[in-house]
């Protein structure tokens, strides 16, 4: 299936050339099918891997023998130099002869759209590759259609720790401690983007008020649906800490703990709550660290790194209120901000 899936792009880099085709068939190549003959050779005949290779190298205008070193140092841990030897060579003259031979062909289309795809699905891969190891660990995204159309790709924690496994076996080996993402790689730059708008936040008392009164609005509207609230986490609540704030007016009588991962978030938030909260240094992880039933209500934010579905699925506490787009409708959820493109759902057991 992958052989003839790269097929059909060949087919139609020639009969439809642009340079959507070009960025977006590279990016989706080099994820899929030469990922996975990376690990996993398709032909028994060493003969047929070698000519596919070649292939692959013309298709993608990268030496495929190059990308294969530097794509198993990645999975040991090494960034060495590449290793150039006939294969090598003999890879990167092919590609200097096609390229060669479409200037030579039609100038204006080799500078105009082969030249900013190629460009185009390079950035995309590297935007690719860069967000699957931020922040020093590999994630894994869970989505159905990325991981369809992506070969399972998704499962990239799965995959280092088992890189011989067959793509179709990783959705059998979960890790459930694996650090996770609702975006796909390539669109995980809006993660960064909640990082920057939290500290726009904290310039600016303006920002702070406004993040205040929605949220309490949102929150006005649900706790009341879940009574006998006399315990409270609140995951991720480091940084400018809206929820605690909204909180100890809307249940004043309730304790609250805050749980992040990052001692210095949790130093930035002390200096806006004032009353006895118990701010906790520590990853919160399903099953979650505290005990379910130590905790009345669980509130997740929307930069919750974990698996959220699992969260709707199986509540890790009575009652759950789970930040989240939008676009994310429950039966029990009010939107919080149309400016945020954010709303705010109640899960209960």
């Amino acid at each position: 299936m992958l052989v003839a899936l790269s097929l059909v792009h060949s087919c139609l880099l020639v009969t439809v050339p642009s340079s959507p085709l070009i960025a977006i068939g590279l990016w989706w190549n080099a994820n899929t099918v030469s990922h996975n003959f990376v690990h996993l050779p398709f032909f028994h005949s060493s003969a047929l891997n070698r000519l596919y290779s070649l292939y692959l190298t013309l298709l993608l205008s990268i030496p495929h023998s190059i990308w294969r070193q530097r794509h198993l140092q990645h999975h040991i841990g090494r960034e060495g130099s590449v290793r150039w030897t006939r294969a090598e060579l003999a890879e990167t003259g092919m590609i200097a002869a096609l390229w060669f031979g479409l200037v030579w062909a039609d100038p204006r289309f080799f500078a105009t759209e082969y030249l900013p795809g190629y460009l185009t699905g390079l950035l995309l891969c590297h935007l690719h590759g860069h967000f699957e190891h931020a922040r020093g660990m590999t994630t894994s995204h869970y989505g159905r259609i990325y991981n369809i159309v992506f070969f399972n790709d998704g499962y990239h924690v799965e995959h280092h720790r088992r890189s011989s496994v067959h793509w179709t076996m990783l959705p059998t080996h979960p890790d459930s401690s694996a650090f996770r993402s609702p975006w796909p790689p390539v669109l995980r730059w809006v993660e960064s983007i909640l990082d920057s708008l939290e500290q726009l936040v904290l310039r600016s008392r303006w920002l702070q008020c406004y993040v205040v009164s929605c949220h309490e609005r949102a929150f006005r509207a649900l706790v009341p649906r879940a009574p006998a609230i006399r315990r409270v986490t609140i995951v991720g609540g480091g940084l400018f800490p809206r929820t605690a704030l909204v909180l100890q007016r809307v249940l004043p009588t309730a304790s609250l703990t805050i749980v992040d991962g990052n001692a210095r978030n949790l130093e930035v938030a002390r200096k806006f709550v004032k009353g006895p909260i118990d701010f906790r240094h520590e990853s919160y992880r399903l099953p979650p660290a505290l005990n379910s039933e130590e905790t009345d209500l669980v509130v997740i934010p929307l930069a919750f790194i974990g698996d959220r579905h699992r969260i709707y699925r199986d509540p890790p506490a009575p009652r759950v209120l789970v930040h989240d787009w939008i676009w994310r409708r429950r039966p029990e959820g009010v939107i919080v901000s149309w400016f945020l493109l954010k709303r705010l759902n109640l899960v209960t057991r």
